[in-house]
């Protein structure tokens, strides 16, 4: 007959009387990790930049403008991000590129089952800046602001960046489109897109008539 070892015999009466090294789940709540990557979310510090969009491996993020304000008759221009969490990957390069490095965070909830696959997503809503003489979408507003603050007084080179460090931008309730034939130096101090800020400064620089 062949006994056991004394070394299993100690193994097999210690794991008797201790204590099981799985959870009792789902009797009780498994609380992940600090750093777990959960379902993702957007928090207060998004201002709506899109760069979380732009770099998405998956695709999992969708960004939409609306110049027009949408389906809300009383409803200004907005930008809204849209992040389908059912196409997440979970990489976390939404969190390494944004500018503010908190617009999004990961929870520790990770059970996200659902009957409807359409309600699998999280969304945020900003306001939208326009050009003031074409109604090109430019940026939101927080994003300009944000802008404005970082470049300190670098920004006085930019009328919109001015007047978003001192808190005087607004966004646009709706944008007429001028003429660009009528464009002039009167729109310098406007709200202005790179293409319009362009042909002001051109025709600044160049008046008609000139040689």
């Amino acid at each position: 007959m062949k006994y056991p070892k004394l070394r299993e015999l100690r193994e097999a009466i210690k794991s008797f009387f201790s204590t099981p090294y799985t959870i009792n789940y789902p009797a009780e709540p498994s609380i992940p990790p600090e750093r777990f990557r959960g379902k993702p979310e957007f928090t207060d510090k998004c201002m709506g930049c899109g760069a979380c969009a732009e770099t998405c491996p998956a695709g999992a993020i969708q960004l939409t403008d609306y110049a027009n304000g949408g389906q809300e008759p009383d409803r200004g221009p907005f930008r809204r991000l849209v992040l389908h969490y059912d196409h997440c990957i979970y990489c976390g390069e939404c969190r390494a590129k944004c500018p503010t490095e908190e617009g999004v965070k990961y929870t520790r909830e990770y059970e996200l089952a659902l009957f409807d696959r359409q309600e699998a997503y999280v969304s945020i809503e900003k306001d939208l800046l326009l050009c003031e003489v074409c109604g090109a979408v430019i940026s939101t507003l927080e994003h300009v602001k944000w802008l404005a603050e970082k470049l300190g007084p670098l920004a006085y080179a930019n009328m919109g960046l001015v007047l978003a460090g001192q808190g005087e931008l607004t966004p646009l309730a709706e944008a007429t489109p001028k003429d660009r034939a009528e464009i002039g130096r009167a729109d310098h101090v406007k709200f202005l897109c790179p293409r319009c800020q362009h042909e002001v400064f051109v025709k600044e620089e160049w008046p008609e008539g000139a040689t």
